[in-house]
This record gives structure tokens, C-alpha cells and sequence, in this order.
């Protein structure tokens, strides 16, 4: 099966609503991105503003002395101007978008259909004429008129666009109607063909992958799945089930938590802990009967290994947890139970309805209670404490309230009066992991001063 990823983290990704990439963040995105393997990367729209024309020169410089490899394409209206600015730039792909719908044509550009088809013929030329390949894009292609968008396909086809991306502009697309429509459109040689899938229905993956059943060689996605609204394809997810259902790896997978952290950094978009492959909850388990098969094997409840992804399995202490579960926690403390004795501590487990989950400090002390003496444990895997942040006078707290939230190990972060302005609590491996972790709050700007507490006991 032939099919790649165009990552549009640099164009799509930053129209999500409050998402701004600075130039330096636009390039260290483009180097993690080539890192990953893509097939090609959408770094932008050129004629937006001067900061996204600097990073996609810079970007295409990297390209130009090897320290890149994708494709690197530039986004851009049905307008010369647009196609020049992409152009002088030489990017390696011009991507030429326009609204083909009687929605699009009527309200947005009011054009008919036939002065589109003219439009479409000579921005596509024009952007040929400058030696680039070309992409056209038919935007809100899914509810255009199926014979209309065949004409622009060929219009835009005979005029030097070797690619069509058709567009799933408000993401009203379902699977089967996706097969359907690329295996159609699949039929009209000279063409390859990407899928740019909107998530408005939550359908993006599953209609990205019955697209490439279709024919579709190109996927559209953003990591994390940002864009606009809310955003297209998720690029973690498609590539994750890509591997799964057809066994193509189109990307490296086990890379997949680093760009995901680094773009979360980034966007200020905080992941979902239950987000697909990446979140936090994504390879956690928590029912006994779950925590019992997975301790056996683990293939009786993931679909497949979290270290494919670079992640680790991991499994929640509470009142759903089962005696196996309890037993391997404490055996992975280096403590050695009886089996009357880890019944006693899961009964004062279970006894405690409202415990949202236990720590291995708890656990440990439960133990204690039960067994009547001092357990000395492995040295702890993990340091939790709690930094106090002032702010400068002159910043809105909330905005660093939200830059601190999506650092790697930051658990929770709360705005609070006194002394200090924020309270973030904070996870690490071992102490150099914390300070780190404590030196990327304190690079945050407009952050003035930090105070560490560490967490010695939960209660």
C-alpha cells in the first residue's frame, strides 16, 4: 500500500483558535517533523504575515543543506500574489486551494461555476510556469456537485497539478462514502490524491483510512489533531492505526510522545489525558479484571504494545483494583506480602469508596498499619512536589498559567492568591528530571521566582 502523512501542524495546526508559533518554534516543529518521517510538510501560508514567510525560508533553507527531508509544500489562495510570495521562496510544492462548493461559490467568493473552473485553470498554470509542483486543493469538496467536481479535478489536472487534495472542509464525510468517493475519483488517471479530513463528527481517522482504501495516497494531519475548530486528523492516531490495520509504518512510531509534547509545549493546547496513543490514560489500566489479564498478557487489553509507541503500561490502585494487581505494586516496591495480608490491605482499599487512587506512599502506609511493622521499600521511582510561582506585575496570569500547564511533568496547575500568584504540581523520574522540569517554569516568560516543596506523604 502506498501511502504518507503531510503533517499541517505549521499551516492547519496554527489556525487553531489562540495557537501561535513564533519562527524559532516553526523550525524545531519542521526538524522533529523530518525526525518523524513525514512524507511532506505544509509549512504554512507565505502571504499571511512576514513571521510565517521567515520560517518557511528558513525551513526551506534547512531543506536545501540536507538537514531536512520531506517535501516541504506552501499553502496558497487561487491568487497570484500568494503564488509569487510561495514561489520566490521555493518551496518544493505550491498548494492551490478554492472553494468548489454552491455553498462556497455563492456565499464566499460569488463566482459561478465556470469562473471558477477559469480561476482554478490559471492559478494552477501560473504556479507551474515557476517551476514548482502543484497541489490543488478543492476546499468543501464533499458537498460540491460529484460532476462539478470531476470537472475541476481535470480542470486543475490539465492546467499542471499532478495532486488533488480533496477537502472534507466541515467534516460531514462517514467511511463508506469516503471508500466510494475516492475510488470514483480514483478512476481519472493523471492524479494522485490526498484526504484532508475535518473532525467536526469525530469521523477524521476513520474516514482518512476508507479514503486510502479508496486510493488516497496522502493524508492531511496535524499532531495532536489541531486546526480549525475542532481540527482534522490526528496525526499520532492515523499513524498508529495505519500500522495496525495495513502494517505501514509511515512514520517512527516510538517518536510519536516527543512531537506530541513538544507541539502541546507549543500550542498551548494541553493533550487530553484519554487522548488516543499519546494521553497520559492511553496505556493505564484500572479494573481489576483488566489490571489481572494485562499482568498475564498483555494483549488482553491492548491492541497493541506501548512500547511500539515509546510508551510504558502502567495501572491505577483504587476500589476497582484486584488482589494480582495489588500483589505486583508491591512486589515492584520490593516489599513481600502475605496473602492474608494483601487481602487486609485491599479490604481497607475497598473500605475507602471515594479514594480517587493511591499513591505507593499510601499503599506502603496501609501496609504498615495492617502488618504491624516498618517495610523498607525500593528507593522511590517517582519525586512529586509543589512549586509556588510569582509572576511579573505587568503579565496576565492565566496566559502562564497556560504555558505551565503543558510542560512534560507538569500534573496540575492552579491560579491562588498570596504571595504567589500559581501553584503547579509536578511529577519526575529522579531529582534531574525535577530540577529540569523546575528550569522550563522558570524559562517561562514573565515568571519572576520559584519556591520547591517536595511531597514527602499524601494523605
Amino acid at each position: 500500500m502506498k501511502v504518507g502523512i503531510l503533517d499541517s501542524t505549521l499551516r492547519e495546526g496554527e489556525q487553531t483558535p489562540g495557537v501561535v508559533f513564533t519562527t524559532e518554534q516553526r523550525v524545531e516543529i519542521a526538524k522533529a517533523l523530518s525526525e518523524l518521517g513525514v512524507s511532506m510538510i505544509e509549512a504554512g501560508h507565505p502571504a499571511v504575515s512576514p513571521d510565517i514567510y521567515e520560517g518557511i525560508k528558513r525551513i526551506v533553507k534547512l531543506k536545501k543543506e540536507g538537514e531536512i527531508t520531506p517535501e516541504i509544500v506552501g499553502h496558497s489562495r487561487a491568487v497570484k500574489k500568494d503564488i509569487e510570495i510561495a514561489a520566490e521562496l521555493e518551496v518544493d510544492r505550491i498548494a492551490i486551494f478554492y472553494g468548489i462548493s454552491d455553498i462556497h461559490l455563492k456565499a464566499k467568493t460569488g463566482k459561478t461555476r465556470e469562473e471558477a473552473l477559469s480561476i482554478i485553470a490559471e492559478a494552477v498554470s501560473y504556479a507551474k510556469e515557476h517551476g514548482a509542483k502543484v497541489r490543488f486543493t478543492a476546499e468543501d469538496a464533499t458537498r460540491a456537485d460529484l460532476e462539478y467536481l470531476t470537472q475541476v479535478i481535470k480542470t486543475a489536472r490539465d492546467a499542471g497539478a499532478d495532486r488533488i487534495g480533496i477537502a472534507d472542509t466541515v467534516g460531514i464525510l462517514y467511511p463508506s462514502k469516503t471508500r466510494e468517493l475516492f475510488s470514483y475519483l480514483s478512476k481519472i488517471p493523471g492524479v494522485e490524491y490526498d484526504i484532508h479530513a475535518h473532525n467536526d463528527l469525530g469521523l477524521a481517522v476513520a474516514n482518512s483510512l476508507a479514503a486510502v482504501e479508496g486510493g488516497a495516497t496522502i493524508i492531511h494531519a496535524t499532531v495532536n489533531g489541531l486546526g480549525e475548530r475542532v481540527g482534522i486528523t490526528p496525526l499520532q492516531v492515523i499513524a498508529a492505526a495505519l500500522k495496525y490495520h495495513f502494517n505501514v509504518e509511515v512514520v517512527k512510531l516510538e517518536l510519536l510522545p516527543k512531537i506530541s509534547s513538544l507541539v502541546e509545549k507549543y500550542s498551548g493546547i494541553p493533550t487530553p489525558p484519554n487522548f488516543p496513543i499519546t494521553g497520559d490514560y492511553a496505556f493505564l489500566h484500572k479494573a481489576g479484571i483488566h489490571v489481572q489479564g494485562i499482568l498475564n498478557d498483555p494483549r488482553t487489553y491492548e491492541f497493541m504494545p506501548p512500547e511500539t509507541f515509546g510508551r510504558n503500561r502502567d495501572y491505577v490502585i483504587d476500589k476497582y483494583t484486584g488482589k494480582h494487581a495489588l500483589k505486583d505494586r508491591f512486589e515492584r516496591l520490593g516489599v513481600s506480602l502475605s496473602e492474608e495480608e494483601l487481602e487486609q490491605v485491599l479490604a481497607k482499599i475497598k473500605s475507602n469508596p471515594n479514594v480517587r487512587f493511591y499513591r505507593d506512599v499510601d499503599l506502603l502506609e496501609i501496609a504498615e498499619e495492617v502488618t504491624g511493622r516498618i517495610l523498607k521499600p525500593r528507593p522511590p521511582e517517582k519525586v512529586e512536589a509543589l512549586i509556588s510561582i510569582k509572576c511579573d506585575s505587568n503579565v496576565y496570569t492565566t496566559a502562564v498559567t497556560r504555558k505551565i500547564s503543558v510542560i512534560p511533568g507538569v500534573k496540575e496547575v492552579m491560579e491562588i492568591s498570596g504571595d504567589y500568584d500559581i501553584l503547579a504540581k509536578i511529577e519526575a523520574k529522579d531529582p534531574t528530571e525535577l530540577n529540569n522540569i523546575i528550569e522550563s517554569i522558570r524559562s517561562v516568560k514573565g515568571v519572576s521566582s520559584t519556591l520547591t516543596s517536595l511531597v514527602l506523604k499524601k494523605m
